[in-house]
């Protein structure tokens, strides 16, 4: 697989496009606005990425290319349109987090209904974009149901920086990168909100409790929630202000609505669309989720979040 082709020029769609080419890939990166894609083609550098220069190589467009391997970079709620575009090529890498709004559906199913036959995998993991984009040491993991396709993917993207572990386990895989989000916005509340290291120390452990059951209820494993992409990805997200969901939570901590900390930001907070849905898919396969029930209640305004942790203190004492 000698050409990459970077399907969203957000952030983490040009660190990955800064990857595929040390790993010696022939590279494109796509924007979808035509303005933009050439305001980083001539400027060589992407705003949102402050600093990172890109290579003369890497070639931007706003035209959708055809490549040996496609990576789908863009947030999960604008995938299934993106992914219907798509010229004909090489298996796609869903490098999404989250749940459809609506459909409820993970990343892989939505590209198993637009893309039918074409091999897909997941890359998900505790990785942020300045980082990788950086250079510095990162793990993610590729998962798909053959052991052929994860090789093949991990073969063309990884690099010595940039390790990359396979995974046979999709459906565990992207329940951790939903439910991450989720969490990590709950996190940001406790320590905006003064209410200390204990209490989010406690509230991660019952999210990755929580993640855990729903990832079993629909086919994964409990082995895989352990790993990089659940553990490893909750513990990243829930502890560094870089995180968007977890700044987005210590924002609503602090008592600021919402709807105006939304307003301020450029890039998406998938956490935010991804709670409602993912409760209804947790509601769907008879599993309690209240942790995350409870940040798709204080953000969809029907509760306050002082009333959401009062709830939660509240829960009949149990065995762990």
């Amino acid at each position: 697989m000698n050409s990459v082709a970077v399907i969203g020029a957000g952030a983490w769609g040009t660190a990955l496009a800064l990857q595929a080419h040390l790993a010696g890939r022939r590279v494109t990166l796509w924007a979808r606005d035509p303005s933009r894609a050439a305001a980083i083609a001539a400027s060589r550098e992407n705003p949102r990425l402050p600093g990172v220069v890109l290579p003369p190589e890497i070639v931007v467009t706003a035209e959708l290319p055809s490549a040996d391997l496609l990576l789908l970079a863009v947030p999960l709620q604008h995938m299934r349109t993106v992914a219907r575009a798509l010229p004909p090529g090489g298996p796609l890498v869903c490098c999404a987090k989250g749940i459809e709004t609506g459909t409820l559906a993970l990343p892989l199913d939505v590209l198993a209904e637009v893309q039918p036959g074409r091999p897909a995998t997941i890359l998900t993991g505790p990785n942020f974009a300045h980082e990788v984009a950086a250079g510095l040491p990162a793990a993610a993991v590729i998962a798909a149901d053959t052991e052929m396709l994860r090789g093949e993917m991990i073969a063309a993207l990884a690099t010595p920086a940039f390790r990359l572990y396979g995974n046979d386990d999709p459906i565990g895989a992207q329940v951790g990168g939903a439910a991450k989000n989720v969490v990590a916005i709950a996190a940001g509340a406790v320590i905006g909100a003064g209410l200390g290291e204990n209490a989010r120390a406690a509230l991660v452990t019952r999210g990755l409790a929580e993640l855990g059951r729903l990832a079993v209820a629909l086919g994964g494993r409990s082995e895989t929630v352990a790993g990089l992409s659940g553990l490893g990805d909750l513990f990243l997200t829930c502890t560094s202000p870089a995180s968007r969901n977890f700044s987005f939570g210590l924002a609503l901590g602090r008592g600021e609505a919402a709807a105006d900390i939304l307003a301020r930001r450029s890039a998406v907070t998938e956490g935010v669309t991804t709670a409602p849905a993912l409760v209804a898919r947790a509601l769907r396969a008879g599993v309690a989720v209240p942790v995350c029930a409870a940040v798709a209640a204080v953000v969809g305004g029907r509760i306050t979040l002082a009333q959401a942790i009062a709830a939660l203190l509240a829960r009949p004492l149990r065995d762990e």
